[in-house]
């Protein structure tokens, strides 16, 4: 009882399918039909963002630089509160501080 293995050699290469040429005019327009076209989008401003970094801590002032935001009262000079809407919040201790209306 002896079994024979197929081995790759063995086996027949399979022949890759050959695709017809087409104009290229003909395919040109096939596909433009094939895609609908889209209205043009009217392009819309960037949203301004706030500035980040140390410079947007202090303002100057004539020949005086004045300080943008309070400092936390906990932690001391060094440490600026973050500016929401309605309060300044430390991120170093959390002390908030609402803001008056």
């Amino acid at each position: 009882m002896s079994k024979k293995v197929a081995k790759k050699e063995d086996a027949p290469a399979a022949e890759p399918k050959k695709e017809e040429a087409k104009p290229a005019a003909a395919t040109a327009a096939a596909e433009a039909a094939a895609k609908p076209q889209k209205a043009e989008k009217a392009k819309h401003e960037k949203k301004h963002r706030e500035e980040k970094g140390v410079h947007a801590m202090y303002k100057i002032e004539g020949n005086k630089v004045a300080r943008a935001r309070p400092t936390c009262e906990r932690c001391g000079p060094g440490y600026f509160m973050a500016d929401h809407n309605d309060r300044y919040t430390c991120g170093h201790c959390g002390f908030t501080r609402y803001k008056q209306k």
